[in-house]
Formats: structure tokens, sequence, C-alpha cells
């Protein structure tokens, strides 16, 4: 999985550097537009002052309705598809209107997708119905075809690149944080100097690492509570609205710094020539563009639309409307936070404020973008285009610097290998009635048991346990390989960590993409159905601990 390679545009997670290097060289001829804010032209959108292109749309749309008409009248089902391909693009097209006035956007978003109680995004699509080949999107889907001129990419050292100075900007938890370390420090072994700017929490990984530091503003101990008990971005409840919004604009206020003050330690200049950063991060295609330097996207989750899944943090059974739930999500984050944006702009980067409703305010759709995921688990959708990859999980070498504790080696070599159990980061709501249900799972399956404390306070037990070791830290690299499997919350680098150590894995999704991993991992028959954590009971986990343990299960494969 480490190694995997693939024809095309794809690379391995070794090479994740190299392409990197290439897109941020070909997208520094027209940086300040590849950095800044577009619009998003839909199918059948008309662009403001051109009657002619609004005209040859409609012409279209009623050649294709005439002469589809006696068809359609044959095959109810297909008329119904049509009917609601054109109504969901209306609706998109609604949207992203510049035209439209935003109090009557704000009506469209709350007739068609309600935040539910765990904070994720619910719409609904009326009907069982499968779409031939919609497009809710950027107006153009792509067919998958690749332009054979530009197929192969140059090798690294024909590029003769100077030596630049990046910045990345990462917000989230440890899981967020440690595979930016590894394309880091993948770049100065090229020769760049590279600035992690990220939470303060993270300081001493940063700088143990060999990466330089500057610090974001927001408490990941905050967001990952909050995130905790709303499943995502977008508050379920009002009275989680200051919360978010007090977090949001810390980060986002701290952005332009980290790009242009010099090391708060050593006091070196840092002048930024290219920009790394997350989606979380916000504010980073704003500060791109005033900077007039590139941008590349990289994120652990998907974010840009297709129409073979939906969004991460939305609920949609339908196909016809995935493509369309990355937009509904988009906006709605959009709406929570544009007025932070805009002050921003005005008060700190000196731009326009952005007065419309953007189609992707988080990223530009032509700034490249790179999935940190392995297509062998999940391959890169057909309807993204060539600015936009799956580039391999990306690894970083912890276990050959650890010196685990000599109990820790005794327990593990006094028995058979533990299953793992632990949630890192993630707070946990109650942890000592999880601890119980954990031992008595590992009781009645006759297991061993590593359970990691994390910050969630698990491994509180009423008397020591001989089959269960309470585990403070440690690195997944070193330990997965000694266990017979894991269970754990299913961010996207602990999945793939206990992927790469064949260990058959039991999800247990708080938020976010965690769901995802978990369903993405059920279906690859590596791994039971996800448990989501409110649902965490005793016979779920014993039954989980007994799915895993079936010889036939094995992720040998990736």
């Amino acid at each position: 999985m480490a190694n995997h390679r693939r024809s095309g545009s794809a690379t391995s997670s070794s090479d994740v550097s190299v392409s990197l290097e290439a897109d941020i060289v070909s997208t520094d001829a027209n940086a300040s537009s590849s950095s800044g804010i577009h619009d998003i032209k839909l199918s059948g959108e008309s662009t403001p002052g051109d009657g002619s292109a609004a005209g040859d749309a409609d012409s279209r749309s009623t050649s294709r309705s005439s002469s589809s008409s006696n068809h359609n009248q044959n095959h109810p089902s297909q008329a119904a598809n049509l009917k609601q391909n054109r109504s969901l693009a209306a609706l998109a097209t609604k949207l992203f209107d510049e035209k439209i006035p935003f109090k009557k956007k704000l009506k469209f978003l709350k007739r068609v997708a309600t935040v539910k109680d765990d904070g994720t995004v619910q719409f609904d699509v009326p009907g069982d119905i499968k779409p031939q080949s919609p497009d809710f999107g950027n107006g153009v889907v792509y067919d998958g075809t690749v332009d054979e001129e530009h197929a192969e990419k140059p090798e690294l050292e024909d590029l003769h690149l100077p030596p630049l100075q990046i910045v990345m900007l990462i917000v989230g938890t440890r899981g967020d944080v440690q595979p930016f370390i590894a394309i880091g420090k993948r770049l100065q072994d090229y020769g760049h100097r590279v600035r992690l700017a990220t939470h303060a929490n993270f300081k001493d990984f940063v700088l143990s690492a060999g990466l330089e530091f500057y610090p974001l503003g927001g408490d990941p101990k905050v967001l990952a509570g909050y995130m905790v008990k709303n499943k995502g971005f977008l508050p379920s409840d009002p009275s989680e609205i200051p919360i978010q919004r007090n977090q949001m604009k810390e980060i986002i206020f701290s952005l332009l710094p980290a790009c242009k003050e010099p090391d708060p330690d050593t006091n070196i200049p840092f002048t930024v020539d290219a920009i790394i950063a997350n989606p979380p991060a916000y504010g980073h295609t704003h500060v791109a563009e005033e900077l007039k330097v590139p941008l590349h996207i990289f994120f652990t989750m998907p974010w840009t639309p297709t129409s073979e899944f939906p969004h991460p943090l939305s609920r949609v059974k339908q196909p016809i409307g995935y493509r369309i739930s990355y937009q509904i999500v988009d906006a709605l984050i959009w709406l929570g936070i544009r007025d932070m944006i805009n002050e921003f702009r005005k008060k700190k980067l000196k731009l326009r404020p952005i007065t419309y409703l953007s189609g992707s305010y988080s990223s530009p759709h032509d700034v490249p973008h790179g999935y940190i995921w392995s297509p062998h688990l999940v391959p890169k959708p057909k309807d993204w285009g060539p600015k936009i990859d799956v580039v391999g999980f990306c690894f970083l070498d912890l276990a050959s610097n650890y010196e685990p504790p000599d109990s820790l080696v005794k327990w593990l070599e006094a028995g058979e290998k533990p299953i793992y159990i632990g949630f890192g980061s993630l707070p946990v709501q109650e942890p000592e009635k999880m601890t119980k249900i954990i031992v008595q799972a590992l009781e009645i399956t006759e297991q061993r048991g590593v359970i990691n404390k994390g910050w969630g306070g698990l491994g509180n037990l009423e008397e020591p346990k001989e089959f269960v070791y309470l585990l403070d830290n440690c690195p997944h690299d070193w330990l997965f390989p000694r266990c017979s499997a894991v269970v754990h919350h299913g961010g996207a680098g602990t999945t793939a960590a206990g992927l790469k150590a064949a260990c058959p894995t039991t999800v247990v999704p708080f938020f976010g993409d965690q769901p995802f991993w978990g369903e993405r991992v059920h279906a690859r028959g590596v791994g039971p159905a996800p448990i989501p954590v409110e649902e965490f009971s005793l016979d779920k986990l014993v039954d989980a601990i007994r799915f895993m343990l079936d010889p036939k299960v094995s992720p040998v494969s990736f």
C-alpha cells in the first residue's frame, strides 16, 4: 500500500512531492487568477451580459426535449429521470447565480437541505431515480480522457527547480497534521524550505521532525470536541455557533502572518513562494490571491464533487444526489463564515469582499488537489479531471526512533497478538462506560487488548487486568504490526496504518469523514460494518471482534 503505482497521472505515496513540485511550477504562470475566487458555471447557466449563451443553452434544451418527447412517453422512468436532473440543475443554478439576492438563496437551501441533530446535512431526492449523466458541478463533467501530450510527467531532475519557500496551512487533529509532516520532510529532501503552520499543540511534533513551525489560531481539542458533538463542521445547536465561529476566526486571521512573518523563535525572515493547505483552513485561497502565489490543496477526505459517492458530511442515499451534495455542504459552510472571510479580505488582505455565494468558495475549481488515500481502497472517480489526483497514503516513519517501555515489550511477548482499541485525540463522552464495554468484550472473546487512553480518558479500570495493557502513546507503525486487529475512530491516517499492517479493522466513527472510511473498509471486506460511537455496545463490539478474527478477513492484498 505504501508503494503502489498506477498508470496515468496518479503517483505513489513516495512520489507525492515530485508531482506536487510539478504542479506548483505549472500553476505559477497564472498564480493570481488560479488563486482567486471564481464563479462556477453550471449546465445551462448564462454568463451575465451574454444573451447568446443563454439562447444557445435554451435552444439545445428545447431540441433535446422535442427529439426525446415520444421516447420518454414510452419510458416513464427515463422521463422522471430527465425531469429530476433538470430540477437539480435548476436548484444548483439558483444557488450560484450572482443575480439572485442572498436571502432568496437561503430560502432555496432551507427548502432542500436540513442540518440534522448530529450536524450532518440531510436532503432527499424523490423517488428511486438513477442518473444517466447529470451535471450539477462546474458545468463540465470530466469524461476520463487524458491529453496524451501532458500524460507523462517530467522527472524531477529535468525540472531544474529552484529552492522554494513553502508554507503548509493545516487545520485539524494530530491525524490531519501527520501526513503533512511526511510531505514536508520529502520536500526538504529536494532542497526546499518548509514551514508547517498549524495549532500550537503540535509545535514539538513538527519541530522534532525537523520542519519549521508557525502557530495558527484555534485549539484542536476544542475543535475536536465540537466536531464529535456535531459530527462535522456544521453546528447542530445554535448555542454551538459562537464556539465554532471564534475558533474559525482565530484560524483565518492567523493565516497571513504564517505566510510572511519571520520565524517566531529564530526571527529568520520567511517569504512564501507556494502554499499547501487543507480545506478547513478556509482562508488559504484568499491569502494565495493576495500574495499572488500558487496554491495546492491536499486532504484526507473527499471535497471535490463527484457522482460516485456523496459528500462525507451529507446523508443522501440516492446516486442522483451525490454530486450536488458537495455544493450544498459547501454552501452551508460558506453561509456560516462568509462575514469572517470578507472581514479578513477587507481588513487584512486589502481585497474586495465577495458579494456572491461562490460555487466553490473553499478552493476554485482550477486549483490542483491531491487526495491522501490509496486508490486501492478508493479509486480516483472517473469524473475528476487531470488537476485532481489520488496520491496514496503518506506515512511518517516514527517506529525507527521509538523506544517502547519494557513493560509493553514484555506484555506483548507474553501472549498472542492483542487487539488494539483506541480513539486517539478524540474526546469520549462516557470513557468509564466505554472502557467497561471494551474489557467485557475482550473477556467474552478471550482476547488480549491494548487500550490507548488518548485524549478521551479511556482505561480507568477498577482493578488491573492481565489481558489488558493501558497505553499512553505509541506510534501506530510500531504497534499495529504487533496486533491481530484494530478498533479505532476511522481517521484516514489511522485507517491507513492498520491496513498497511495487514490488520482487520473495525471503525467506530465519531464525525466527519470517519463514517466514509468505515464504509469503505467494510465494502472491501477487511472489517465489519462501522459502529457509530453513539451506537457502541457490548454486543456490537463482540460481533465486530469475531468478524475480524475470521481467517477469511485479511487485508494482506493492500
